[in-house]
This record gives structure tokens, sequence and C-alpha cells, in this order.
């Protein structure tokens, strides 16, 4: 088999773009027999280091809690099968970075939650974009006036999906339910996404927005349970309280009204090395 090492001057360079470095890209993986759909070689895979010798985080997600699920010690759903997220994200929240957002922002906090997932996974490079760049981004692609730019208007799932596909060229899947009622009936559906595509999700309706990074579901009895991810927590980057007060925990679907319409934002994972 031909050899996959290349002379030192065509190894990787970091200067170089994503796209000049697809061909050597490829050449790796066929060698190594890896998937051709996740980015594994790309040069934000690197890692880089501070003088104190640890990793230097490029997401901008540094001072904050990483995959907070796994801290979750209650049981599942009796006769139940979990759908879980695959890979990596970081927790945001209210009144990180010292913004005050209380009241407004939890779907731009669920944003860049899923952005963060990208960033390290290696799809897409950092740092997490502010409100102010979000705002701006909507601006840009006249969904918005000038005049939303700095508000505290909210934000749904329609917007979260324009401002990924602007931002970084990543496409989503909107599903919709008309009442809390019917989401227990999607649960086989979003089982599948994150069987499939694994990215977090956002959860739209009644003017609050959530996480959502799993289901648990019985198919018998057609019970479920979905495993939440609370932007409008505000506090100190503490697991323990996080996970004791129920911020990111299994919910019953009883956490959806029925008086109220949802949107769910499915991100699509690119398939891309």
């Amino acid at each position: 088999m031909e050899s996959c090492v290349l002379p030192l001057t065509e190894q990787l360079n970091l200067d170089s773009s994503e796209a000049a470095l697809l061909p050597l890209r490829r050449r790796l993986h066929e060698a190594f027999s890896l998937s051709m759909d996740r980015p594994l070689f790309r040069s934000t895979n690197a890692l880089r280091w501070m003088e104190s010798g640890q990793p230097l985080d490029a997401s901008g997600a540094a001072d904050r809690l990483v995959d907070v699920h796994l801290a979750i010690q209650k049981a599942g759903l009796p006769g139940g099968k979990q759908s879980l997220i695959s890979g990596s994200y970081a927790y945001y929240h209210y009144c990180q970075d010292r913004f005050n957002d209380a009241g407004w922002g939890c779907a731009y906090r669920t944003l860049q939650t899923i952005i963060s997932w990208f960033i390290m996974q290696k799809y897409i490079q950092g740092p997490v974009p502010t409100h102010h760049e979000i705002q701006k981004a909507l601006v840009q692609l006249g969904d918005k006036s000038p005049s939303f730019i700095g508000s505290r208007q909210w934000i749904g799932a329609i917007e979260l999906s324009m401002v990924l596909n602007h931002l970084y060229n990543i496409e989503s899947r909107i599903l919709s339910v008309n009442s809390g009622a019917e989401v227990p009936t999607k649960a086989r559906e979003l089982a599948a996404h994150f069987q499939t595509q694994g990215t977090p999700v956002m959860i739209g309706g009644g003017q609050l927005a959530y996480g959502l990074l799993g289901v648990d579901f019985n198919e018998s009895t057609g019970e479920c349970r979905f495993l939440i991810l609370d932007p409008h927590y505000q506090g100190a980057e503490n697991l323990s309280t996080i996970i004791n007060k129920g911020w990111c925990g299994w919910k019953p679907a009883s956490l959806f009204l029925k008086e109220h319409f949802y949107n769910f934002l499915l991100p699509q994972r690119p398939q891309m090395i």
C-alpha cells in the first residue's frame, strides 16, 4: 500500500487553508480507514499549549462547564432507550460574562451552546458569537431592522436556524408541534436525530427556550422523558447546584404545556473531513 507519509514541507501547515489541505486529509482518512464525514485531521484538531503546559481552549468556552449531563446519576426510564447527544459542548446560561440577559436571552444562550458543540467537534472555528454578533447577523440577513441591535427582543428557532446558516453554513431542520400535548408523538423522531446527527437541539415555545440533549423513549408504552439543559440558570459554574436543582436533568413530557406550540431546531451535522 502506498505510504501516506508526505515530505515534511507537505505535512500539516497551520497557515494553509482548510480547503488546500483537503487532499492530505483525504489520504489520511483513507490510510487509517476513518469515516469520510468527520473532521479528524483539521488544523483545529491540533492542541495549542499555554506556558503553564495546559491545553488552550480556542472556543472561548474555557470558563464554562462542559458536558454537565454526564454528572446526572438518576436511573433511566423503565423499559426505555436513551438516545443522547454525541460529543462535547459548553453550558451557556443567563448572566455569564457579566452580561445581564435574564428574561430575554435564553434562545441566545442555547444557540451559543449549540455553536460550542460545532466548535468542540472541529466543524467550525471559534469563538462563540456574542448576543450583539447574533443580532448583527440577523440584521445583515434582513430579518431584523437595525434597531434590533442592542435590544432585548426574544428570538426563536427560526432565527437560530438563519444565524447558523449565515455564519457557519450549517443547515437545520425545524420540527413543529401545535400543542405541547403532541410532543410525545415526536419522541421517536427526536431519538432518531440524536442517533444520526448527535447535535444539541433547541426547543422554542411559550416565550421560552431550552436545550435538549437526549430522549429516553419506551417504544412499547410510548412513555418518554427529555434531557433538558436549561439556559435560565443564574449563578456560579457550580456543577452540583446545576444538577441537584434540576437545571440539567430528565424531565417528563408534562414540561410541555398543551396551550403552547413548540418548534424544535435540529441542527444537521456537516458531511466533511
